[in-house]
């Protein structure tokens, strides 16, 4: 069973993959036998990530890039297939939901910038990494959408948007490099990364996988068992799904939970 989850000598890209659910994925895969490309805005960050990955044994390659730049992605796939010569999991992680106070005061600048890392840099970097992957050996392209993408909220309009037309691409990858590429979506929950700090009902760090108020969330190492499904040989018959790990909206409180913080 553990050989269908190995990794051995693929190559794994993942944006995003300095902190948060990348980091834990990078982890992931470079377990499972993987080498990985991280990538992210902060150079430094990346390095340290990439460290970590090679005091595994694995190698690394560690390179800044701003997802929501088009013009920064020839870059950033270039650098991969220079270092390793094949991509063979490409995971389009990198997010961002910027905060404002009501719709009508979400600035075009905004919008743009939500779009851009959400969608435009995921449809750009597949199509780039996807076409590489088809007339080679194949592999697999993984997204990480949001819940915000089917239930959105009015805190979250422009970014739950940007995430499902994320899904909906999802689908346009599968169809155009199939069979040898698939190309499939984990929709993501409320995950207890460092961004969660800025909700209203924080992380409790004293009770991983929960909030301040006692609501359960994900821990961010909760998000690896479906990478490493899509990763590997586990899904080779799985393409242009949609995967929920969200505790299925789970509400439940701990019993030693306060009602307020």
């Amino acid at each position: 069973m553990d050989s269908l989850f190995d990794l051995t000598g693929k190559v794994a890209l993942v944006t995003g993959g300095s902190r948060g659910l990348g980091l834990q994925m990078v982890r992931a895969f470079a377990r499972a036998g993987a080498d990985v490309v991280i990538a992210s805005r902060k150079l430094d960050t990346c390095q340290e990530a990439a460290a970590e990955v090679e005091a595994m044994g694995r190698k690394a390659l560690a390179y800044a890039c701003h997802v929501g730049r088009w013009g920064e992605l020839d870059g950033l796939v270039d650098a991969a297939y220079a270092r390793f010569g094949k991509v063979d999991v490409l995971v389009n992680n990198a997010g961002m939901s910027p905060l404002y106070r009501s719709l009508e005061e979400v600035t075009e600048d905004n919008f743009d910038k939500v779009v851009a890392v959400n969608f435009k840099g995921p449809f750009r970097l597949s199509a780039l990494v996807g076409a590489r992957m088809y007339r080679g050996e194949g592999g697999s392209i993984i997204n990480i959408s949001s819940t915000a993408s089917q239930n959105t909220s009015p805190t979250a309009t422009p970014y739950g948007g940007a995430k499902a037309a994320l899904n909906a691409m999802t689908g346009g990858f599968a169809a155009a490099y199939a069979p040898k590429v698939r190309a499939n979506v984990i929709v993501a929950g409320p995950f207890g990364t460092d961004i969660a700090e800025h909700w209203s009902d924080p992380p409790d760090p004293e009770h991983p996988g929960w909030s301040r108020s006692g609501l359960r969330i994900g821990r961010p190492e909760e998000i690896v068992g479906a990478a490493l499904y899509l990763a590997s040989d586990a899904s080779s018959f799985t393409s242009n799904a949609q995967i929920r790990i969200d505790g299925a909206g789970w509400k439940g409180h701990r019993t030693d939970a306060p009602t307020k913080y």
